[in-house]
């Protein structure tokens, strides 16, 4: 074999494997947004033979020995083949480390897993939803222990969505974090609560979509590559490549903001995704680097750039567009203070930006200790309501607004949800060093998000999965991560709606 040849294969291979990627996204899709309630089971049939087809292609001797050739020639590759060689590698010798007959079965799992919790979460009834995650976690722990033996198992779940991240780094993190909130926290509940109403009202789920589809074009997403739908859970993903990415939103007709912020977060990961590079377009380095880098740029958006007084000022016209009768008597700086009331919460997904990486230390103290075997499964609820009224002072009514609110568990991300709160961090850390060459406020009044998109671009989206999340960190900040940034930048956000000293 020619090393020509070798890498032509390796281009071939890569666009076969997004190819799979694709129908079982598809798939994936489809079951939770347009298929009949009971049509799990025939989606995990479908997506059984998928994943006994990708399997024994990824880990087939012609695939292995393909990659080894390349892998010893690697020298003679360019920076972007020798890391597709080594992504495509590592996941090859993780999955051949798996039995193929429980990666088959638990893939099926995952289908039937999400079926029934999207059934549990209705009727509130989290027994309905626990053999079934008793089985996603045991399988993880196992699968974890296939993989890297000598590791903790939820260190090597975690460097799953962060290469290289551990509870060692999360402990320092949120240790930080809880120190820098708590205060604030504190500070807030001294003074007179913000008034919030001109979120509520009467908003038609109708016009909301059209709403939605405005603030997608506003923020720079191409409406040609990026479809919108409905769902329980809203999330993001993409079909096989940055060319086709797929959002979802779930309508309150009686609050216009929880869409409203859900468009523009899931946007943030279009943005992301689309913006890679078109010679990454169906390889390995299509798409994201890491879950929390990802997350840096839903929450970016979403938050520091939704959520500020220059968007507020420039939306609030359109806002008054698609809902004149309820914006009738508002005014923009209503909707800023609205929209960053700090306030302690049940529902991660509402949940103010203050207050936001409580809910995700709470999930990730919960998982720590399962994968620990400290912590059984059918324990979750209780210690769950546990740790929302000691670190939020809140009482949970129910399992629908408690363990039950979010999917990620259901498809088996455990070790996904720190990912959002280092991706707060990542965010305003980006800010400070954007800030530098862009007039982001500016851009925000102006409705010009061009400059901004510009230098995500260039600096984050192009590079896809090129980096490591550590090695894009110091190519973009030119510093180590630092959560001081966002504590500061939390701390003046705070100062600025609550009108305190702090």
């Amino acid at each position: 074999m020619t090393l020509e040849n070798a890498i032509a294969e390796l281009y071939a291979l890569q666009k076969k494997l997004a190819a799979y990627d694709h129908a079982e996204a598809l798939i994936y899709y489809d079951g939770v947004t347009a298929a009949p309630r009971e049509t799990a089971d025939n989606r995990g049939a479908a997506l059984s033979v998928l994943s006994e087809v990708v399997y024994k292609l990824t880990t087939g001797e012609e695939t292995v020995s393909l990659l080894e050739f390349l892998d010893e020639h690697k020298q003679e590759l360019d920076e972007k083949q020798q890391r597709m060689v080594y992504l495509m590698l590592k996941d090859i010798r993780e999955m051949q480390k798996i039995p193929m007959d429980e990666y088959i079965a638990y893939g099926e799992l995952l289908v039937k897993a999400d079926d029934v919790w999207h059934r549990a979460k209705e009727a509130s009834d989290f027994e309905m939803f626990r053999p079934y995650l008793e089985q996603i976690f045991e399988t993880q722990k196992r699968f974890a222990k296939y993989i890297a033996p000598e590791m903790d198992p939820y260190d090597n779940r975690l460097s799953e969505y962060e290469e290289g991240l551990n509870k060692k780094t999360l402990d320092e993190f949120f240790s930080k974090v809880r120190s820098g909130i708590v205060p604030l926290l504190k500070k807030i509940s001294e003074v007179p609560q913000v008034d919030d109403s001109i979120r509520f009202g009467n908003f038609p789920a109708d016009r909301q979509e059209k709403f939605s589809y405005e603030l997608m074009k506003i923020i720079g997403l191409d409406l040609g590559h990026v479809g919108l739908s409905t769902t329980e859970h809203p999330f993001t993903t993409s079909f096989g490549s940055h060319h086709d990415v797929r959002i979802t939103t779930h309508y309150h007709e009686d609050d216009f903001v929880s869409s409203m912020y859900s468009v523009i977060h899931e946007g943030g990961h279009a943005l992301y995704d689309t913006g890679s590079a078109d010679d990454l377009a169906y390889t390995v380095l299509d798409g994201g680097t890491s879950m929390s880098i990802h997350e840096s740029q839903s929450r970016f958006y979403e938050n520091i750039i939704g959520r500020s007084r220059a968007f507020c000022n420039y939306i609030f016209p359109k806002v008054c567009e698609f809902f004149p009768k309820e914006m009738q008597g508002k005014t923009a700086e209503q909707l800023y203070i609205a929209v960053n009331k700090a306030e302690p919460s049940l529902i991660r997904t509402e949940a103010d930006e203050l207050t936001y990486s409580l809910h995700v230390m709470i999930r990730y103290e919960l998982e720590k200790r399962v994968m620990a075997g400290e912590l059984e499964v059918k324990d979750l609820p209780a210690e769950w309501n546990k740790l929302y009224k000691e670190y939020l002072g809140v009482d949970v009514p129910d399992d629908k607004h408690g363990l039950l609110q979010d999917s990620h568990w259901s498809g088996g991300l455990i070790g996904y949800f720190p990912s959002y709160a280092l991706g707060n961090a990542y965010g305003a850390q980006f800010l400070s060093k954007m800030k530098k060459t862009v007039d982001v406020d500016k851009c925000i009044e102006s409705g010009d998000f061009e400059p901004v998109n510009a230098w995500n671009r260039e600096n984050i989206w192009k590079h896809g999965s090129l980096y490591t999340p550590a090695q894009l960190l110091e190519r973009v900040l030119g510093e180590p991560f630092n959560a001081d940034y966002y504590i500061e930048y939390l701390t003046e956000k705070v100062k600025d709606v609550y009108k305190i000293e702090v």
